[in-house]
């Protein structure tokens, strides 16, 4: 293995200081179940294991919390500790899944990223229960995909499904020092796409990918919940030092998960829903041409171009990209959800009669 980033070894240097510190003061940790995925053959659990001064207290961030649940843990980590957390780096956790145990410990950025083979569960929705030494037992979601199930969505977050009406710098104040959903509002009709969708094709599955920190996923849960989004995973990013360098490639994320998907899920056909505001045009094009077999049909929500100015600051060009997919693909474009569902329909209708 390479030498690791200097900004890396600094940050976990000062992780493990803080979080030594934390500890003699008696702090505990608190594991934050995210929602994973998975086939009948392996399953991803996802999580984090953070530092907390309640370290019995509930945590919810699980897909099938209850609103109240997530509205609490929302509540408590509202403001600028949303941001401010301190990991648990290499804290041990086990997962268990019925009588069986598997025992791991968690990375750097204290993140629960574990693939399990021969779990032995069926399609749908199951509950795992996570444990760690010094935190409260939790409860996690994953979503089982059946072998036979060949429909799926993957959907961006920012611009996609959350608009706003605020520049980004000011965005970043406001959900730093206030409250994150503060300054969001669903993308009309969006959430309606989705369940219709995902109605047509039961047992389908949803993945939101996006470049967004870990520590957003109660409240972006709790904006689904909501909003009336379907719930599904979260493929987040952390925003600090690699092992390369000192920021990550929100681009290079975004590839990684496009790319693991299609492994893991060898049968599904995506259906790529993005925005035409930064990079999802090229990147899920890219895709596309990588792997043609694996992708159903691409939806672009198109911003306007208020909301070009207010998010980036000079208007983005919003020509078609298909010139620039080398391979025959359907292509949607829209400003709100129930254009692009109407345009989807015809779009996949075309793609089951060529099948």
């Amino acid at each position: 293995m390479p030498r690791p980033h200097a900004a890396a070894i600094f940050e976990d240097a000062w992780n493990r200081q803080v979080a030594g510190a934390m500890r003699r003061r008696g702090w505990g940790t608190r594991v934050l179940a995210h929602t994973g995925y998975g086939s009948t053959d392996r399953i991803r659990v996802l999580g984090r294991v953070l530092m907390t001064r309640r370290p019995y207290a509930p945590a919810a961030a699980d897909a099938r919390a209850t609103w109240l649940e997530l509205r609490t843990a929302d509540n408590e980590r509202r403001g600028w500790r949303v941001f401010f957390t301190t990991a648990a780096p290499g804290e041990p956790v086990t997962v268990t899944i019925g009588e069986r145990e598997f025992r791991t410990r968690v990375d750097r950025s204290g993140l629960l990223d574990l693939t399990i083979t021969g779990h032995g569960l069926e399609p749908g929705w199951h509950d795992l229960q996570i444990s760690s030494p010094r935190a409260a037992d939790t409860t996690a979601a994953v979503f089982i995909v059946a072998p036979d199930q060949t429909f799926g969505i993957v959907s961006d977050i920012d611009d996609t499904i959350i608009t706003t009406t605020m520049p980004r710098p000011m965005i970043a104040a406001w959900n730093t020092f206030f409250r994150h959903e503060g300054t969001r509002r669903a993308v009309p009709g969006m959430a309606t796409m989705y369940r219709e969708l995902l109605a047509e094709h039961p047992g389908a599955p949803i993945v939101y990918v996006s470049t967004g920190a870990w520590n957003l996923v109660p409240a972006l849960t709790r904006f689904l919940r909501r909003a009336g989004y379907p719930l599904g995973p979260m493929l987040m990013t952390d925003w600090g030092p690699t092992n390369t360098g000192w920021f990550r490639s929100g681009q290079d994320h975004k590839r990684a998960a496009l790319h693991r998907l299609a492994r893991e899920l060898p049968e599904v056909r995506w259906v790529l829903i993005g925005d035409d505001g930064q990079h999802d045009p090229s990147l899920y094009g890219e895709f596309a041409e990588q792997l043609p077999e694996r992708v159903r049909a691409i939806g672009i929500r198109v911003l306007s171009a208020t909301e070009q100015l207010l998010s980036h600051f000079t208007p983005i060009s919003t020509d078609d990209f298909e010139q620039h997919v080398g391979v025959e693909l359907p292509i949607c474009r829209a400003n709100d959800g129930w254009t692009m569902l109407e345009q989807m329909r015809e779009a996949l209708g075309t793609d089951r009669a060529r099948a």
